[in-house]
């Protein structure tokens, strides 16, 4: 009798155990469910080409969702990174074509691609750093104070250039202000942005998993009041979230731009959206408390097939809208089931271990 109770027991911990490895596994799943899917729907989708196109706009999308990784996993959530990036956009485009004007003294200064970035960063890093003390110091939750940088940042955007966009933004050879072109070109066949994309993800990576920082942004999400009893700077850490968030939009703001050759203000529309879907697909809890970087990464890639893939079907641009919203919220039913699923097996893991000690005790 204890033998067939036991023999039961473990047959539920198996099924319960596999259901949990393939919601786990998910997102590689659905990728490759996709990438079967396009390839017979369109021919020309495993090509070399096809190939260098995606990794092309995954670099934009992992980037972004790389902070927004960061950001969910304490609770939060980012809602200014696209229009971050229009706005990134627009600030290395003006200073590349038009320099910086010093009104009082009539001049105008032109820098080097290398201080362009490095002050187009700095825009990044301050609306990140807007952002977390509105949220850790005046108490805004996370929604509404991202969603008002999002607009302060888009009407700043359009405000640089009245709405207009700054074309063939390459340089002037006698400003030695050229080389803004090369986050858009390719390094041994690759996309530079790609190169970027791994750059980060390997840093971000090491930082979430490795260090003291990462266990804090870790903790947060996962208890933020046993978190600060423990004594952990929780308002620092997170405003530190928000700047790396700001940061890699910013990025993403110079890559597109450089790619185009030309800034727009509404480059970057919606985006936000590309990167939630990335990182709750990646695995990362809306709850807060989990995620990884390397599955945020598969995430970008399903985004990014979703959406060469449909455009290559010659899918309306609406219908994609439609699909992405319906992906982003299947990503957190599944995400909210496996939470469930989790707490089951464990709960059901302790009912087992004290009905095999009472089997015992009879025996």
């Amino acid at each position: 009798m204890k033998t067939d109770l036991t023999s039961n027991l473990h047959k539920k911990q198996s099924s319960n155990s596999l259901a949990l490895t393939l919601l786990k596994g998910r997102t590689l799943i659905v990728l490759a469910l996709l990438l079967l899917f396009f390839s017979f729907a369109t021919p020309n989708f495993l090509s070399t080409n096809t190939f260098l196109l995606l990794a092309k706009h995954v670099a934009l999308y992992g980037i972004l969702a790389i902070g927004m990784t960061y950001v969910i996993i304490t609770g939060g959530i980012d809602l200014s990174v696209g229009a971050v990036v229009g706005l990134a956009g627009m600030i290395a485009g003006g200073l590349i074509n038009n320099g910086f004007t010093l009104t009082m003294f009539g001049v105008t200064l032109y820098f080097s691609v290398p201080i362009v970035v490095l002050f187009t960063l700095m825009v990044g890093a301050f609306v990140g750093w807007l952002n977390g003390i509105i949220i850790t110091k005046f108490g805004v939750a996370p929604f509404i104070a991202t969603l008002g940088t999002m607009y302060i940042a888009r009407g700043f955007a359009m405000l640089h250039s009245n709405g207009a966009t700054y074309s063939n933004i390459i340089g002037n050879e006698a400003l030695g202000n050229t080389g803004l072109s090369v986050f858009g070109s390719r390094v041994f066949g690759m996309p530079v942005g790609a190169l970027i994309l791994v750059f980060i993800a390997i840093i971000a990576g090491i930082l979430l998993k490795k260090t003291t920082f990462g266990w804090h942004v870790f903790s947060i999400g996962g208890n933020e009041r046993a978190a600060k009893l423990s004594g952990v700077k929780v308002d620092k850490v997170k405003i530190l979230v928000y700047i790396f968030s700001g940061v890699c939009a910013a990025i993403v703001g110079i890559i597109t731009a450089s790619q185009l050759e030309a800034a727009h203000p509404a480059s970057g529309e919606t985006w936000e959206m590309n990167a939630i879907a990335a990182a709750v697909l990646g695995g990362t809890s809306m709850a807060g408390g989990i995620g990884t970087i390397g599955g945020t990464i598969i995430g970008a890639f399903v985004i990014g097939v979703i959406s060469d893939g449909m455009v290559m079907c010659g899918v309306s641009e609406f219908w994609q809208m439609i699909i992405k919203g319906v992906v982003i919220i299947l990503a957190v039913i599944v995400d909210q089931f496996q939470r469930n699923l989790q707490a089951k097996i464990a709960l059901q893991a302790r009912n087992d271990s004290k009905t095999e000690q009472k089997e015992e005790i009879k025996i």
